[in-house]
């Protein structure tokens, strides 16, 4: 089997979700555009199997999109790292979709989402606590410095 018979899957999956897909676009597996205000852009990447490679290669393409997805054919015994709890934590924390496609049916473990806010734990919830109050802080002194300019 090639990587290349993953596209289909992928590309029905993303269709459903109301994306306009093409393949192989700038070095990207599968590129999904959904038209709005603002358009959401989705890049897949497809692999034979879940490994590092796959995670590295989405990391490169996190910047240039707004979600990333990681496909890639499930395992035959059903004990691949698509089964693996760590493997699906990592990627939910990097905010990775992650596809498992197999013989007769689509997987999905986690929607690709923004990266958790650590938030679980008290002091995860201080923490991003802190950091939003001074993103706000940022924002404000910004906007009061375009004041003054204008």
């Amino acid at each position: 089997m090639q990587e290349t018979s993953l596209y289909e899957p992928v590309k029905r999956f993303l269709e459903t979700m109301d994306f306009t897909v093409k393949g192989e676009i700038g070095g990207c597996d599968v590129v999904g555009v959904r038209a709005g205000e603002p358009p959401v852009v989705v890049i897949c990447e497809l692999k034979l199997q879940f490994n590092l490679e796959l995670v590295l290669q989405a990391v490169d393409r996190a910047a240039a999109c707004d979600e990333v997805w990681l496909a890639a054919l499930m395992s035959a015994r059903g004990k691949g790292r698509e089964h693996d709890r760590r493997f699906r934590a990592l990627c939910r924390r990097l905010g990775f979709g992650l596809l498992g496609v197999g013989s007769k049916a689509m997987w999905s473990c986690c929607s690709a989402r923004p990266p958790c806010r650590r938030a679980a734990t008290r002091d995860g919830a201080r923490a991003w606590s802190r950091s939003i109050t001074v993103a706000r802080a940022i924002r404000r002194s910004a906007a009061a410095r375009a004041r003054s300019r204008s």
